[in-house]
């Protein structure tokens, strides 16, 4: 993997990629990247102004349809219609996040918003497509994870964090929960037989609009803590490559985790990487589903 790149990506022609959030940041350049080799890429985006406008900037084969991975009406929405539209799908790369600072927020649903836009709404979005997933060769699933899954816990007695609320913490929770998912999708997905393989990617301290846009509005500090921000992360480009990696590389089996390989995991080119102890617990993702199912409504495998 040492030196993998964009330009390894294989001929995607016939091929059909939904990127969520892929209006900016790491879903714009993964449904560039994959546009770019060939696939019908379905833009899965909140704001379709915005989607609209990044599909002129992708170019290729594209389309955009509204997602708000916070309400889960529009999750079934989308996949209903999406499925009816496209009954095979190869790709699924669950993208799309939040990041909040300030006061606990909640989604359409009453959940805590990061948990609802980071893994709930793909909890939900997956096992809405599965059957189209199932229905292409070599489909695969993709959830984006974080560094900072390894450092949180799950407390499953307050998964929507209603207590002694922190919002970075609360963050940290969401994406520990989404690396949970793609473990346990995988164990399912294996038991079953199915075609799907989950994999899992992280994209180390990357520039994002997500982060820096969070920090400027809190005054000279929060402005400081954006500029360095600029010195330690790296471009966008490079921290998409471990999703795109996950997503195309010929041979990557089910369960596999991608990240940068440099300092701690924070930078540098793709190698594979670990999920914390309590991710690849199977305990902690049976209870994890059997809550997911409950929230969501949705249950497969």
């Amino acid at each position: 993997m040492t030196g993998w790149t964009a330009q390894r990506i294989p001929d995607q022609h016939g091929r059909i990629a939904v990127v969520t959030g892929a209006n900016s940041g790491l879903g714009l350049i993964t449904a560039t990247e994959l546009a770019r080799r060939g696939a019908h890429v379905v833009l899965a985006v909140r704001n379709t102004a915005a989607g609209e406008e990044a599909a002129r900037r992708i170019g290729g084969d594209v389309e955009v349809r509204e997602l708000d991975l916070a309400c889960l009406d529009s999750v079934r929405a989308f996949a209903a219609k999406l499925a009816a539209d496209h009954p095979a799908i190869d790709l699924l790369i669950n993208n799309a996040g939040v990041v909040l600072l300030g006061p606990r927020r909640t989604s359409a649903d009453g959940f805590e918003l990061q948990l609802a836009t980071n893994m709930l709404g793909h909890f939900a979005l997956t096992g809405l497509l599965l059957g189209t997933l199932a229905a292409a060769r070599r489909s695969r699933v993709v959830s984006l994870s974080s560094i900072t899954h390894k450092n949180a816990h799950l407390d499953f007695d307050d998964l929507m964090f209603e207590r002694d609320y922190r919002a970075a913490a609360a963050y940290s929770r969401s994406k520990l929960a989404t690396t949970i998912f793609g473990v346990e999708l995988d164990r399912r997905l294996r038991t079953a037989g199915s075609p799907t393989v989950s994999t899992l990617a992280h994209p180390g301290l990357t520039r994002t609009n997500l982060t820096p846009r969070a920090w400027e509005h809190r005054g000279r500090f929060g402005q400081l803590i954006a500029r360095l921000g600029l010195l330690v992360t790296q471009s966008v480009e490079q921290g998409t490559l471990p999703q795109l990696h996950a997503a195309t590389e010929p041979g990557v089996r089910g369960g596999q985790f991608f990240g940068p390989s440099r300092l701690w995991e924070t930078r540098g080119p793709v190698a594979e990487a670990r999920p914390s102890r309590e991710a690849a617990d199977p305990a902690v993702g049976r209870r994890l589903w059997a809550a997911a199912e409950e929230l969501t409504g949705v249950s497969y495998l």
